[in-house]
C-alpha cells in the first residue's frame, strides 16, 4: 500500500504568481483527502496534475480566509463535473456557524456535504468509502493560533505479516486468509482460529501530518511524533522573528525544524511562507541547524510514502 502526498501550495495569507496558498492532498487506494482549501486551491491542484473528484474529506485546520475561501468554487466545480458521492468537511469547533456563509455561496449541490467536528477517536476512512483500507484513520490535535485551530495526522496501520504456512498447518481454507490477515477471527468446521495464530509480529505503518497555522505547541508535537512526513507551517525565515511569529500565531523555520527533531519526524517539508520571503532556500540553514534534512516545500512537490520492508 502506498501514500501519495502532493503539496499544492506554500504561500501564507495571499497567493503570489508562483506560489499558491498552502494546501496538500493525500491519496491512497484511489481516494484522497484535501488539507485546507484557500483561494485558488483547485487551480493549484490542476497545475499539479491532481484530481479532487475522489476526495472523501476536506480537512480544514482553521477558518481564516486563506484556508477556506477556495471552498465555494471547488464545491461548485465538483458538482458541475458530476460528483454524486458524499463529501465530508471537518474542522475545529463551530464548523456549522463558521462555514454557513461558505455553503450559502456554494449554493445547491448535487451531492451531500456533511460538516462535522472530528470525533475524539478519529475518523475511520473506510466508513466514508469502502475503497480505503480498514487501517486508514484521520485524527487531529488542537494547535495554538489566533483562532481555534488543529493539525491532522493520517495513519495507515500495517497488519502483522500473514504466515501462510501456519494457516495451512491449521487447515484454514484459503477463502478465510484475508479475514485473518485483517485481524478478524474465523470459524470453520466447528473450530475457531484467532488472527494471532497465523500472523507474525506487529509492523510499522505510515504517518503523514499537516500542521496548519500554529506556534510550536504540544498538540502539533504529539501529532507529529514519528511521522514519515510532516508538512509544517514556517511563516518567518529569520531566527530573530521569533517574537513576531509568536504574536501572530506562527513559527519560524528554526522553530518548525526544532519541533520536527523533537518529534523524531522522518521528513520535514516547510511551507506557508510569508509574502516577504522571496526565496525560501535563503533561510533553510536556520532550519537545518535543528533538522539537517529539512526541505523547503515547493508548489507541486510530490512524494510516495511506502511501507518499510
Amino acid at each position: 500500500m502506498l501514500l501519495d502526498v502532493t503539496l499544492l501550495g506554500t504561500a501564507a495569507l495571499m497567493p503570489i504568481p508562483d506560489r499558491a496558498l498552502t494546501a496538500a492532498v493525500l491519496a491512497c487506494a484511489g481516494r484522497s483527502i484535501l488539507f485546507d482549501c484557500g483561494e485558488g486551491t483547485q487551480t493549484a491542484a490542476r497545475k499539479a496534475g491532481v484530481s479532487l473528484m475522489n476526495a472523501d474529506v476536506i480537512a480544514l485546520t482553521h477558518y481564516h480566509g486563506d484556508h477556506i475561501f477556495g471552498l465555494p468554487g471547488l464545491l461548485q466545480t465538483l458538482g458541475v463535473q458530476g460528483r454524486a458521492e458524499p463529501l465530508t468537511i471537518v474542522g475545529p469547533s463551530d464548523i456549522h456557524a463558521e462555514l454557513s456563509p461558505i455553503m450559502q455561496l456554494a449554493g445547491w449541490l448535487p451531492y451531500p456535504v456533511t460538516l462535522t467536528e472530528m470525533p475524539p477517536e478519529g475518523l475511520s476512512m473506510n466508513t466514508l468509502n469502502s475503497a480505503w483500507p480498514p487501517e486508514a484513520v484521520l485524527t487531529c490535535q488542537p494547535t495554538e493560533h489566533r483562532v481555534p485551530s488543529q493539525c491532522y495526522a493520517f495513519t495507515l496501520g500495517r497488519p502483522p505479516e500473514f504466515l501462510p504456512q501456519k494457516a495451512k498447518s491449521l487447515g484454514v481454507p484459503v477463502q478465510y486468509w484475508k479475514v485473518l490477515q485483517h485481524g478478524e477471527p474465523v470459524t470453520f468446521d466447528g473450530r475457531a482460529v484467532q488472527p494471532n495464530e497465523v500472523r507474525g509480529l506487529p509492523r510499522k505503518g505510515l504517518k503523514f501530518v499537516f500542521s496548519g497555522d500554529t506556534v510550536a505547541c504540544d498538540g502539533l508535537k504529539a501529532a507529529a511524533q514519528d511521522a514519515d512526513l510532516l508538512i509544517s507551517e514556517a511563516t518567518y525565515g529569520e531566527n530573530d522573528q521569533a517574537q513576531t511569529a509568536l504574536e501572530h500565531g506562527h513559527m519560524t523555520f528554526a522553530q518548525a525544524a526544532r519541533l520536527a527533531a523533537e518529534a523524531s519526524v522522518k521528513r520535514l517539508w516547510l511551507a506557508h511562507y510569508s509574502q516577504m520571503i522571496e526565496t525560501p532556500a535563503d533561510y533553510l540553514d536556520n532550519a537545518k541547524q535543528y533538522f539537517p534534512d529539512a526541505v523547503c516545500g515547493e508548489d507541486g512537490m510530490k512524494i510516495t510514502l511506502k511501507f518499510d520492508n
